[in-house]
């Protein structure tokens, strides 16, 4: 019985290990095959990795074609955790040439996770700086008997934003931070067209079928109404200004009367935008970036001319209208005066502008009636946006009656620009339209 049973045994042993060897030969043969070396070609051609391919932002030019906004090359500077050799020599070099802490990429290298492929260590690296890395990187491949080794280093280039003419128009440009959004200015306005369509694209992993990335279209390029060189004088004369006489901040808008088009804009204070991290030092809220068209401001007796043409549109005056100036005039249970609190006796409507006279102003208005006042005052865009193409402007303030807060001396303080909030741009607009 036992006999039998071993028998039985030994030929089923033999069964299976005939079996076997027949399975690994034909293992065996299929892997050395031509069929299974199409197969790992096949398989070798769909490695890879799907990706955000993002195109190039689209550069910003002034009205005669000089650079404003483009694009530069910089690197990521990183390692092939696999591939490095020596995390000590690494190290010493990038602390030595980029100024990164040595203990801290030792660190980095040493002690990142096992599925870790790749490691970033610095990003937006000079052209200048990668160029001494290659340098040093080479001299140690090609000395056979050097010690270091920076294998497993690398360099990825991509684009970043670039201002070549620093703060010139800076608070019309704004800035791209990293991740590629523009804020402030034609930069944040206009965002999405300069950034264009980014495109998911197959990156396969044989660096030899790069050529088969398709080629993302760039970003929508961008011409200004701005002239680059008037830009730059009237920004040298805001600041001469500012510093002859003391203040703080200002503005100048300089626009061609007939279309509309902004030729200068300047305003303070000014961002180097290469520096675009500075923001928080150089502005303390988001309304100072361009006051030109964020910050209201009571416009005073600009608002004169406003008043005066209004008036003479309707007929309530005429360039000969006289009245006698007594230096005092009540409305709504207050006296408006004089900016010099005189009395100017007679005068016609040259010299009540002339003068600058806030009775004839508020006289005016009170005859031109509230609702006839604002109607014009609203017509010439004071107390709305004017819709200019830069981000974040703001509206100002027209009171109205039937507001909870305008009061009857209301429309005599806004004849002459007081009790009510504009814009540069909205007052630029303003004047415009009278000289059309």
């Amino acid at each position: 019985m036992r006999k039998e049973f071993a028998w039985r045994s030994l030929s089923l042993a033999s069964i299976f290990a005939v079996i076997g060897i027949l399975i690994i030969v034909q293992m065996v043969r299929i892997q050395t095959s031509v069929e299974a070396a199409d197969f790992r070609d096949q398989t070798n051609r769909y490695k890879g990795w799907i990706e955000n391919v993002y195109p190039a932002r689209g550069e910003i030019y002034d009205r005669n074609g000089k650079l404003l906004a483009g694009n530069q090359s910089v690197y990521e500077v990183g390692v092939t955790l696999d591939d490095v050799e020596s995390a000590q020599s690494i190290a010493t070099i990038l602390s030595t040439v980029l100024g990164l802490d040595y203990v801290n990429i030792l660190d980095s290298i040493n002690n990142a996770n096992e599925e870790q492929v790749y490691l970033s260590l610095s990003d937006y690296v000079p052209a200048g700086e990668i160029a001494e890395l290659e340098r040093i990187k080479n001299d140690i491949e090609n000395d056979p008997n050097a010690y270091d080794s920076l294998a497993g280093l690398s360099f990825r280039e991509h684009l970043a934003r670039s201002y070549p003419e620093e703060t010139i128009a800076a608070n019309i440009i704004g800035f791209v931070n990293r991740a590629g959004r523009g804020y402030f200015g034609v930069e944040e306005k206009y965002n999405d067209l300069l950034a264009g369509v980014p495109v998911q694209v197959w990156i396969p992993a044989d660096p030899n079928r790069v050529e088969e990335i398709p080629q993302v279209p760039d970003g929508t390029t961008l011409i200004l109404t701005l002239d680059r060189e008037l830009q730059a004088s009237v920004e040298e004369i805001l600041d001469e200004s500012l510093y002859t006489y003391g203040a703080e901040s200002g503005s100048i808008i300089v626009m061609d009367p007939q279309n509309g088009e902004i030729l200068a804009m300047a305003s303070t204070p000014r961002l180097n935008l290469e520096n675009y991290s500075d923001y928080e030092l150089v502005f303390d809220n988001a309304s100072e970036y361009n006051r030109a068209i964020n910050m209201p401001y009571e416009p005073g007796s600009v608002m004169k001319i406003l008043t005066m043409a209004a008036a003479l549109d309707m007929g309530v005056v005429t360039p000969d209208t006289s009245y006698t100036d007594t230096g005092s005039f009540p409305v709504g249970g207050a006296v408006i005066k004089n900016w010099d609190e005189k009395a100017w006796g007679i005068q016609d409507m040259t010299g009540c502008l002339r003068h600058s006279l806030n009775i004839c102003l508020a006289r005016i208005a009170v005859e031109m009636g509230p609702e006839n006042f604002y109607e014009y005052m609203s017509a010439f865009g004071i107390g709305h946006p004017t819709g200019i193409d830069l981000s974040g402007e703001a509206g100002g303030r027209l009171k109205v009656p039937g507001d909870s807060d305008w009061y009857p001396v209301d429309l005599a303080t806004n004849s002459f620009g007081q009790g009510v909030t504009a814009t540069p741009i909205q007052m630029m607009m303003a004047a415009s339209a009278i000289a059309n």
